[in-house]
């Protein structure tokens, strides 16, 4: 790409942050959201991972994680125009995943595998995960795993786990907190209360307060 080429890409990037971002109000202070490092080393190290460099990749992947607070794009991973990562801090993409256009991440997102001891089972150069479409929103703490396909225009909760295709169009959300009703007398003190000592055999769910 040449010169005028990447000052347009790179001012588009920033006019994204600006639209996507309330809290930024100039391309100058674009240049300091965590998405600028985190996408632009990216681009730098898929291009080397393409040309077999996949060590110097791996070492910019690394210095882009640390540059923009914790947001980890492996070189390999396949991502369109128009992404953005909204706070950042714990995002992963893993190799093979595959992220269409205007694709929206917010912090602590988890594009992964089920798991290497699965993965070994899997023929050489499988997909081993997500592969999300276009104008996608996924939701802080959303974890994708496996091999799946979200559809175009969908949207994935705060705290979802997929593990399973979703069409286009849909909307995936969480289990929403819930207010336990309290009995007559109990008071915010109830939530306090000591946990039982497990007994042998048995099973303490540490899920929710025992009202």
């Amino acid at each position: 790409m040449s010169p005028p080429g990447l000052y347009r890409r790179a001012v588009g990037d920033l006019d994204l942050i600006r639209s996507r971002d309330p809290s930024v109000h100039s391309r100058t202070e674009a240049l300091l959201h965590p998405a600028v490092p985190a996408v632009w080393g990216y681009r730098v190290a898929h291009r080397l991972h393409r040309r077999g460099l996949r060590r110097t990749a791996r070492l910019l992947s690394v210095a882009a994680r640390l540059a923009s607070g914790g947001i980890e794009i492996h070189p390999g991973a396949r991502i369109g125009r128009g992404f953005f990562v909204d706070h950042g801090t714990g995002v992963v993409i893993g190799e093979t995943a595959v992220v269409g256009d205007d694709v929206t991440v917010f912090h602590q997102v988890t594009l992964g595998s089920v798991g290497w001891w699965h993965d070994d089972a899997r023929p050489r150069g499988a997909r081993r995960h997500p592969e999300v479409g276009d104008r996608v929103v996924i939701g802080a703490g959303a974890t994708l795993l496996g091999p799946i396909t979200v559809g175009h225009d969908t949207v994935i909760g705060a705290q979802a786990l997929v593990i399973r295709d979703v069409p286009s169009h849909s909307r995936v959300l969480a289990p929403v907190a819930a207010l336990p009703r309290r009995t007559p007398g109990s008071g915010p003190r109830a939530a306090h209360r000591p946990l039982p000592s497990p007994s042998p055999g048995r099973e303490v769910s540490l899920l929710f307060p025992a009202w």
